[in-house]
């Protein structure tokens, strides 16, 4: 007997593998644009496409421009996208107080977007960080960012995103009670058709320095988010907070950053059953872009190998910079 069969067993592996055909019948996870949301920024003005000089092929847009690339994304199949806001600095103030006015930046492009592409989704985040002068996601006093405060502040935030045609809150400040109270408010305001994405399980990580600066909090953050945000070390603590936000009424839930905590991917979904999304952040983008741009890697595999990833560990779906790219190349594949 041939000693790999006497070893095997007869059992080999690589039958499997041995063309294009079968290991294509055999593939496990595959990617779709059904898989993809976009995340986008959008500043006040008109006719801007400003490239964030630290995420090489985003652009921060404004409202009509990114009404055009809206436009774009459903056209190619895209389901979703999330837009985050970079607002005027005379704007922002210690308690983030725009985020509660009716007319504000994030309401206007989800208004505009809603009327010209009614077929995409748009999902909304309720964090102050944008709308603060001090960078943090939350109302600050003294030191400490305040927790019930700001829970009453996003509540009510959530319920003026969801007047302005959001259909899916997200809230990323990770303010505990959050997800109960944003679910009663949106209710009494007659929103119960409009879901909340939970920001379950936010790591307090480094992979967010070029997201901040495409917002304009990367110069006015004081201090970090260690206080709200999860430590990286702590996985079952970040179940627990993901099991709270169940039973307060989150409809799906989110993973972020992705990469670097797939095995929380992979214990959510084991763990709750609801749809799970990773955000593959700004940072993990901008690793993958640099390395492609000095030709260290090739960029385009590497993209599909990493949302493939998740796909793998159990995610339904990926919050990522990468949208575009990925949709056009699937539409070529056809």
């Amino acid at each position: 007997m041939n000693i790999v069969d006497e070893i095997t067993g007869h059992r080999r592996m690589r039958r499997n593998r041995k063309a294009d055909w079968t290991r294509r019948m055999v593939q496990e996870n595959r990617l779709t644009v059904d898989d993809l949301i976009w995340p986008v920024f959008v500043v006040p003005g008109e006719n801007i496409v400003d490239p964030v000089a630290a995420m090489p092929g985003v652009d921060r847009m404004s409202v009509d421009r990114l009404v055009e690339a809206a436009k774009e994304a459903a056209d190619l199949g895209i389901p979703a996208i999330a837009t985050f806001p970079n607002i005027d600095m005379n704007l922002r103030d210690e308690t983030g107080s725009n985020s509660l006015a009716a007319d504000n930046l994030i309401n206007e492009a989800t208004r505009a977007i809603k009327k010209a592409v009614p077929n995409i989704g748009v999902i909304t985040d309720v964090a102050l960080d944008p709308f603060t002068s001090h960078g943090h996601d939350g109302v600050l006093r003294g030191d400490v960012i305040v927790n019930d405060e700001t829970v009453e502040l996003v509540a009510k935030a959530a319920v003026l995103q969801a007047d302005a045609g959001s259909d899916i809150i997200a809230p990323s400040e990770m303010m505990d009670g959050r997800i109960g109270a944003i679910r009663h408010a949106l209710d009494d305001a007659g929103h119960q058709d409009v879901g909340i994405m939970s920001y379950a399980t936010k790591f307090a990580s480094a992979f967010y320095g070029p997201y901040r600066d495409a917002i304009g909090t990367g110069g006015l953050l004081k201090g970090d988010k260690k206080t709200y945000y999860i430590d990286p070390a702590n996985g079952t603590e970040a179940m627990r907070d993901a099991a709270l936000d169940v039973e307060e009424g989150a409809d799906m839930m989110m993973v972020k950053p992705g990469l670097p905590y797939l095995d929380i991917c992979w214990r959510m979904k084991e763990a709750f059953g609801l749809p799970v999304f990773a955000y593959q952040v700004s940072g993990e983008y901008s690793q993958i872009k640099a390395a492609a741009l000095n030709g260290w890697i090739d960029g385009e595999r590497v993209m599909l190998e990493t949302l493939l990833s998740f796909k793998r560990a159990g995610c339904d779906g990926i919050l990522t910079y990468f949208a575009m790219d990925v949709a056009r190349l699937l539409a070529k594949k056809g």
